[in-house]
Order: C-alpha cells, then structure tokens, then sequence
C-alpha cells in the first residue's frame, strides 16, 4: 500500500485529498458516490489524408502513442463517400482511450506542460459541453507535447481531446475540470455562445426546408 500512495500520480492524489471534498461542499452532494469524478479520456487524430499516403497514419499512430503514452487504435469509415475517394473500411485516423494513472498522467502534463506552450493562448471553448458533463476540445498542433520532436514532424496534425466525467450536467463536469485548473475563457469570450452556421441556400426537405424554399421564391 504505501509503494502504491508513493506512485500515485499527482492529480489523482489531489483529487481524492481536496477536489472530492470542496465539490461536495460546492455542488451541495450529499452522496459520495455521486461527486464527479474523471472517468477516461479520448484523444481523436484524424488522417484524412492517409488514403491516399498511408505513411501519414502511420507517423501519426507513432505520435499518438508518444503523446499518450499507449499504443492507439485505427479508426476506419463507416460508409464509403465517391466525392472524397473513400472506400468504407478504410483507415482515415487514430485514436486512444485513456484510464487509470495513464489517464491521470496525460491530464497532468496537458494542464502543465502542454496547454502553455499554444501560441496566442486566450482559453479553452466555454461551450463545448454534451449536456452530460463531458468536454471536448481541440489542439492544431502536436508539438505542444514535448514527447514531439519539431524536427522530426512530417506534418502538423490536430487532435480532439474528450473528457468524460461521471457528472451528469455540464455544471458538475466543468466544476470538476475547473477544479484541477482548467484555463477556461473568461468573462466576455465565455458568455458568448457559438455562432451557429446558417445556409445559405434554400434546404430542400427536411426540419425547415419548406420556409427556406418560401423565402426563397417571395425573393
């Protein structure tokens, strides 16, 4: 027991010496089993251009494992798209799932290593929340983490990050991830919503695709 406490990683042990109790206190839980806690988290790096290069994915399932420090899965197609060239099956992106200490690990290094070195950091999105608690965002570029070596990138290459909490609202999920030092945007760039993309020609069919057609033919 006492090699385990030693080892244990460092978020892990301040979430069950201050975080649990202080959400408790904030979020009125009476119920122990019922304070947020992290469940796993998601890295997601998409490949598109592996159906054409498949050296791509596989710089890129080399990458994803340093950053998390596990190896990764392909993702593949669900449904093949003549536009795009790609057949259902094939292999477009990595991905990782992450829990336990290996969990606790990456969290520890994205607050304190990685998130710092973004260029012109003005926050995390406010807003992307899944009505359950869990949190999705994006990073342009892998050589935030510095298991990157800049000089050996073939390519700059995106991820989306999910963390997926026990909370069942999004109030509970962001006061757990604020809780560890989250760096979300504040004040105006947090209250303001994101704009929601608007055709902008007529839709036909579907949920409001006849007064789309009617204020097309009055124009």
């Amino acid at each position: 027991m006492a090699t385990a406490t030693a080892t244990m990683p460092r978020l892990k042990a301040r979430y069950n010496n201050t975080v649990k109790a202080q959400l408790a206190k904030d979020l009125g839980i009476g119920n122990e089993m019922q304070i947020p806690k992290l469940e796993k988290i998601v890295i997601n790096m998409g490949v598109g251009d592996a159906t054409q290069q498949p050296s791509l994915l596989e710089k890129a399932v080399e990458e994803l494992t340093l950053i998390a420090g596990q190896k990764p899965i392909i993702t593949r197609a669900q449904k093949s798209i003549a536009g795009f060239k790609l057949r259902e099956g094939q292999a477009i992106g990595t991905k990782v799932t992450l829990r336990g200490d290996r969990m606790w690990e990456f969290l520890d290094r994205l607050l304190a290593v990685a998130i710092p070195r973004i260029r012109d950091f003005r926050g995390l999105p406010a807003h992307s929340w899944d009505g359950r608690g869990n949190y999705t965002f994006g990073l342009k570029d892998q050589t935030v983490f510095p298991e990157i070596n800049p000089d050996k990138v073939d390519a700059p290459r995106g991820m989306d990050i999910t963390i997926v909490t026990t909370a069942t609202t999004n109030e509970g999920g962001k006061a757990l991830l604020a809780a560890f030092g989250f760096p979300f945007k504040q004040g105006a760039e947090a209250d303001a919503a994101p704009r929601k993309r608007r055709n902008r020609y007529p839709v036909r069919g579907g949920k409001g695709g006849g007064k789309a057609q009617a204020k097309a033919k009055k124009k």
